[in-house]
């Protein structure tokens, strides 16, 4: 198929093998998108949104307060406007309300006379939320993306992939992509079908921050609604992108999944959900502007409050013998409950190890959220635990859980007792592509692996690895010194340079460890020295002042 071997052996490392799953993937179209009828209840739900259309009911919207449910709301809500629906909406708040459509929720539908609820990111395991509002005789169609319980909610239909008896292709959409596929189906059959490709910003943002695998139609999604983002008409977006500091750039995944997202997340965190909504439903600029200054600031204090809640755990762990148990149970009542999943993950990644934060709810009950490494199984040795916990949920690597304070050293003791964890399964992994000498770097290549774009969870950026390359030269960067630049040079006589964004304090002792201070001052200096590296690295372009220089990123690196 004219591709080359390098390129080969990284869609084989994703999956990718056929020659229709690589026509595919290096070339996603629009046209490649399944139909949306295909996925079961759609239409039986275009039909019951189209009769409260025309008989003018009263639809409500129940949403979530992460990214996906924002977007999602914000798709439907737009959708149905558009349509003449008499649509509003309702996120319910994180802290006071928690996930998903409640009783209090379908009480006040029922007071402010709606008539048809739809959810959208939530629903399908709201059994008995929904058994009540079927019981005060609301029309309910639930949309969702997340897994599918035994017993399903009794609604009038049911939107998810993931049904067993769906034949809808793909089962990896997000709650905004699901909601896609439910707008495509209505704009196609009133006319509009053009206008859909106008929600592809939202649902590309949702799909990103909703860390669902970028293949098949996410890949799709992304691609078009990138280069739809980088050119919105969306006077909030354009607003939010602004106040990030980001206007000038090229919007890509890592700038919604680690600006944009988290912006629009602490509004849910924070404040409300519905003030990130707002931004995106308001033609008003100037109120545009000041909310996504605030979105903007809400997430400044929200880093600096999981700075501090890591502050906090890690003097737990250095100051007991918290450091010696392979699972991390933190508890600290100080630490906001809308971050505890944050700080668990990053707690994980700094120990690599399982990692519970618990803190006080609203309530004042314990309350928190985990993050797993791939050798632990979170939900699994949860349930283990299930007799001392008040509630519980998630997955092999993420979970929820709230209990009695007297229950949190009883939990402690239950996860490292008989733990079938060893010192291996504790060390750091990282899994590369191949092992690839840098006299292979050249401009085409770094031009083929972009065309693997987007990156992201499903299909990672690529990670390649050389041995052996003498350090010639080594300069520190930046105002605070955090960045190093590395002059390499291979065993073969291959010149490049190397670039070391994090923790720069710790190349630097490891290096003094290993050679001494006279071989890290020869380095500085660029005199002859006896340093050796191996390195993990992502090829790249280094573009100034007009000039192009091949470059590699080192994400990891071990002295020979």
């Amino acid at each position: 198929m004219g591709i080359n071997e390098i390129i080969a052996k990284l869609l084989a490392n994703r999956g990718i093998v056929d020659s229709d799953s690589i026509n595919k993937f290096l070339e996603p179209n629009l046209n490649k998108l399944y139909p949306a009828e295909l996925m079961k209840d759609l239409v039986l739900t275009a039909e019951i949104l189209g009769k409260d259309i025309n008989n003018n009911k009263k639809i409500r919207i129940v949403g979530d307060y992460d990214v996906d449910g924002v977007m999602s709301v914000c798709l439907l809500y737009k959708g149905l406007k558009r349509l003449g629906a008499d649509v509003d909406y309702v996120i319910p708040d994180r802290v006071l309300d928690g996930y998903g459509i409640n009783l209090n929720i379908i009480k006040t539908a029922k007071e402010d006379g709606v008539d048809t609820i739809i959810t959208c990111d939530n629903g399908i395991s709201a059994k008995d939320a929904i058994e009540f509002a079927k019981d005060l005789g609301f029309t309910i169609v639930v949309t969702d993306h997340h897994d599918v319980p035994e017993v399903l909610p009794d609604a009038n239909a049911i939107i998810n992939p993931k049904q067993l008896d769906c034949s809808y292709p793909f089962k990896n959409l997000c709650g905004a992509g699901v909601v896609f596929k439910l707008i495509s189906y209505l704009y196609k059959i009133n006319g509009l079908a053009a206008e859909i490709y106008d929600f592809l910003e939202y649902v590309a943002i949702a799909t990103i921050c909703d860390v669902v695998d970028l293949i098949d139609e996410n890949r799709i999604i992304v691609k078009y609604g990138l280069e739809k983002l980088n050119n919105t008409k969306n006077v909030g977006l354009k607003a939010l992108i602004e106040a990030c500091g980001i206007l000038d750039k090229k919007i890509d995944v890592y700038h919604v999944g680690f600006i944009i997202g988290p912006s629009i997340n602490a509004s849910g965190r924070l404040d409300s959900a519905l003030l990130a909504l707002q931004l995106f439903l308001t033609e008003d600029s100037q109120l545009a502007k000041e909310i996504a200054i605030d979105l903007r600031d809400l997430n400044e204090e929200r880093k600096k409050m999981t700075l501090d809640g890591i502050d906090k755990a890690e003097y737990q762990i250095k100051n007991s013998t918290l450091k010696d148990d392979k699972v991390l149970v933190i508890y600290e009542p100080k630490i906001h409950e809308s971050i505890a999943g944050i700080i668990a993950g990053r707690i994980k990644e700094r120990y690599n190890k399982p990692t519970i934060i618990l803190t006080n709810g609203k309530d004042g009950q314990p309350k928190g959220s985990g993050r797993s490494i791939e050798e632990f199984n979170m939900y699994e040795e949860l349930t283990k635990c299930k007799d001392i916990l008040d509630k519980y949920g998630g997955h092999p690597m993420a979970a929820g859980l709230s209990l009695n304070v007297e229950n949190i050293e009883e939990l402690k003791r239950l996860l490292n007792d008989n733990i079938s964890l060893t010192e291996d399964d504790l060390i750091p992994k990282i899994y590369i592509d191949m092992e690839l000498p840098i006299e292979y770097i050249n401009y085409k290549l770094i031009d083929d692996i972009n065309g693997l774009e987007p990156f992201g969870k499903g299909n990672s950026k690529p990670i390649f690895g050389c041995k052996k390359l003498r350090i010639t030269k080594g300069y520190l960067l930046g105002a605070n010194k955090n960045v190093i630049k590395l002059n390499l040079l291979s065993p073969k006589g291959r010149r490049i340079d190397g670039l070391i964004f994090s923790e720069v304090e710790k190349f630097i002792e490891a290096m003094t460890d290993k050679y001494g201070e006279d071989q890290l001052e020869n380095m500085y200096r660029g005199i002859e020295n006896d340093v050796l590296v191996d390195i993990l690295y992502y090829p790249s372009i280094n573009e100034y002042k007009g000039n192009r220089s091949l470059q590699v990123i080192i994400n990891n690196y071990r002295f020979n």
